[in-house]
Parts: structure tokens; C-alpha cells; sequence
């Protein structure tokens, strides 16, 4: 870590961790949906399984723009 940057492995590494994350938009979600259908050992419909996927942007899309704003606010007032 010559000079405070990380190496770029690092990146795809906590890029995959975020991705597994049980989060209904990513990679994560899907596996919980599927398990969760396999514990009760029925599908979910359609129309929950969409219902969860889009909660699951919103509050991406929500984490998103906290964060935008936070930065803006730090590059703004700083």
C-alpha cells in the first residue's frame, strides 16, 4: 500500500462482499429470496418476489442520494 493506494484486488473484493450483501436489488437478494422459498418449500409469487425487488432499489437508490448529498455538502462547505 505504497502511497495510501489500495490495490485494485481490494476493490473487487469488497465490490463481491457488497454484492452478497441480502439486499433484494443484488446478488445477495436473490439468494435470500431462494432460500427463503426453500425453507418453506413453496414459490413466492411473482408479484411478491417484484414487490421486494422494488423496495430493495428504493432504498439503494435512498442510500444513494444520502451519500451524494453528504458529499456535496463535505466538498461544498469545507
Amino acid at each position: 500500500m505504497e502511497g495510501g493506494r489500495l490495490p485494485d484486488g481490494w476493490y473487487s473484493l469488497q465490490l463481491g462482499i457488497l454484492n452478497l450483501l441480502p439486499i433484494p436489488a443484488v446478488d445477495g437478494g436473490h439468494i435470500a429470496i431462494l432460500l427463503v422459498e426453500g425453507i418453506a418449500r413453496r414459490d413466492l409469487t411473482l408479484q411478491v418476489k417484484e414487490r421486494i425487488q422494488q423496495v430493495g432499489f428504493a432504498a439503494l437508490a435512498a442510500l444513494m442520494l444520502v451519500v451524494l448529498y453528504n458529499d456535496v455538502i463535505r466538498i461544498c462547505c469545507c
